[in-house]
């Protein structure tokens, strides 16, 4: 018989964001896109998810995963999952939780039906929703016009639409802001 899966959540606790220890061995960057979305999920949602942690011996809580969350806000009093791991295990989920996240595959059909059921998303989560680490890296890097290229350079922003009168409706606000804009089918 093969050993059974072990519960390794202790306990839950609300703490001030700003008193958790942060990981130092945390390779992980937060880019705009990524905390623009965030904030964006606080305003229509709230906080909504747990920050995992695991305890010092001094008692402080180090976190494994939710190192943004406590960025955004120090002062905010936060729920946080308490794993009972020893710090070689923490390492271990540190390195492997959002990698393992990734790894699932994405069903186009249901997300496509998913985000029809979300009437009015905020930009900054329909940005996050679409962009992929290469889209983040390239529009993070500086542009340099080419040497004696008389033309200024131009920035675009690119919005997907759920449907046809959802751009239409884009277009109207856009150009009412006296945006220059124009449409696209891909």
């Amino acid at each position: 018989m093969s050993n059974p899966i072990r519960n390794r959540i202790k306990a839950h606790r609300r703490v001030r964001a700003g008193d958790l220890v942060v990981h130092e061995l945390n390779y992980r960057l937060h880019n705009h896109y990524q905390s623009d979305a965030l904030k964006a999920l606080y305003r229509e949602i709230g906080f909504a998810r747990s920050l995992l942690a695991f305890e010092l011996p001094d008692r402080r809580l180090k976190l494994i995963d939710g190192h943004l969350r406590r960025e955004l806000d120090p002062d905010m009093e936060v729920e946080v999952e308490i794993l009972d791991v020893s710090e070689e295990e923490a390492r271990l989920l540190l390195l492997s939780i959002d990698p393992l996240a990734a790894l699932a595959q994405e069903q186009e059909q249901i997300r496509d039906r998913l985000m029809t059921l979300v009437p009015e998303p905020p930009a900054e989560l329909v940005a996050a929703w679409s962009l992929t680490s290469e889209q983040i890296l390239k529009a993070s890097e500086p542009k340099q016009p080419l040497k004696g290229d008389p033309r200024p350079p131009q920035f675009y922003v690119l919005i997907t639409c759920r449907d046809e009168p959802h751009q239409v409706e884009l277009l109207r606000r856009f150009k009412a802001e006296a945006l220059d804009c124009k449409a696209l089918l891909a």
